[in-house]
């Protein structure tokens, strides 16, 4: 296991340029099973959860190449395996993914239950009746997902009991290869949902729809082999910019796609705090926070992403006043905030849903264990804002999600280094 050391209260300063989208890349490199020539990925993040996928797709017999940074070459003409095994499938929640498109490439599909953080109950019920709706049969047991073909039929449509985001991708992998069209109606709408799209589009798929909660997908009997740019991390850029209003400081963030995070722009306006937005660059100017008036929910896109709840939680702990931070989607996203009140915060946990913030309040440093990707990064501003040393364990876990962070946050003058 490896730890952050981080020695905080630190202003920082200089520029920081967001990483490509783990949860684009991820579905797009599942994707590539249905591709049987090459694909070439710029813009691919240096995490551990494209390592992982990366494993995943040479253990079914793909070749997959990283000639320079930030780039792989796949080629998945020798994929011959439609089975998953369960120690590559434990290792990341995104192997879910590679149901899609297995199904869409033989028809038929083994996946153990995918393994990857634990912030609540993540089943896959929503995939697994969209898959019946197309025709499938599927077998459950012991947590082992098994799909093959039944029926098919020129026109399916499919209501999503909800937006789930991993549903809506898989459903997509699943009906671009074919003779069929398919409706998707309920939709997830995610900035990575419409890379997929536009990954896909651009490989021969015929998708109306994309960004909005209903699609239509017309089958088509090849895809070709493509070039393809994954957009740029919004919970990244969004990430980056609470760190800079929770510490105080000015940095410049590059390289963002400003319009998806406009939910959390908003509430960061309304915290008192001033933006300097232009095309390529985002900057937090240091302003005198306050409690947002109305409560922070997560909701599905273009609302508030519960990926950038823990974050934000911290950030309240320096507002003046009470704010109100809400997470229907997962019972577990707050349940990391015990280790802020470790450090000094106010928080009242409500439920396993809601938590009130009273700030502001001084943080100090002390030990932490990670106990997921997000409430990791959130830690870690936590840190950096404290006054002291605080040591994080697991720091791999951040990892998952986040490029060379200690790297990247020490050119920026933070005191961080990482321990194997």
């Amino acid at each position: 296991m490896s730890k952050f050391i981080i020695n905080g209260g630190k202003k920082l300063n200089g520029t920081i340029h967001v990483a490509g989208n783990k949860n684009a890349v991820l579905p797009i490199m599942a994707a590539s099973l249905l591709i049987d020539e090459e694909v070439v990925l710029d813009n691919v993040p240096q995490i551990k959860d494209v390592a992982a996928m990366m494993t995943i797709l040479r253990s079914l017999g793909a070749t997959v190449e990283q000639p320079k940074p930030h780039m792989l070459i796949i080629n998945t003409t020798s994929v011959d395996s439609y089975e998953v095994l369960p120690e590559y499938a434990k290792q990341l929640r995104a192997s879910v993914l590679l149901l899609g498109p297995l199904y869409g490439r033989f028809g038929h599909v083994k996946l153990p239950h995918p393994g990857g953080d634990v912030i609540g109950k993540r089943n896959i019920d929503t995939h697994l009746d969209g898959f019946i709706h197309l025709g499938a049969t599927v077998k459950t047991a012991h947590e082992l997902y098994e799909l093959s073909h039944k029926k098919t039929t020129d026109e399916v449509v499919i209501f999503l009991d909800e937006p789930s985001v991993t549903g809506t991708e898989n459903l997509m992998m699943a009906s671009v290869l074919g003779k069929g069209t398919v409706r998707l109606h309920n939709a997830a709408k995610e900035p990575h949902i419409v890379c997929l799209g536009e990954f896909l589009k651009k490989a021969g798929a015929k998708i109306v729809g994309l960004g909005t909660d209903n699609m239509v997908i017309e089958g088509v009997t090849k895809l070709s082999g493509i070039k393809h740019t994954v957009h740029p991390d919004y919970l990244e850029e969004g990430t980056f910019a609470v760190l800079a209003a929770a510490s105080g400081s000015t940095f410049a963030i590059t390289g963002g796609f400003h319009d998806e995070i406009r939910s959390p722009l908003h509430v960061l306006s309304h915290m008192g705090i001033r933006l300097n937005v232009n095309s390529d660059t985002l900057i937090v100017i240091p302003s005198e926070l306050r409690a947002c008036e109305k409560r922070v929910q997560a909701m599905p896109h273009p609302g508030f992403p519960t990926d950038l709840m823990s974050p934000f939680i911290v950030l309240g702990t320096q507002a003046k006043g009470e704010m109100l931070f809400h997470d229907p989607l997962y019972e577990s996203r707050m349940f990391f905030v015990d280790k802020l009140i470790r450090m000094g915060a106010k928080i009242t946990i409500c439920d396993p849903h809601r938590v009130i913030v009273y700030g502001p309040t001084k943080l100090h440093g002390t030990y932490l264990n990670t106990p997921d990707i997000r409430a990791g990064i959130a830690l870690v501003i936590a840190a950096l804002i404290a006054e002291g040393e605080s040591i994080i364990d697991n720091a791999e876990i951040i990892e998952r999600g986040y490029e060379r962070l200690d790297e990247r946050l020490r050119a920026l003058g933070a005191d961080i280094i990482k321990h194997e």
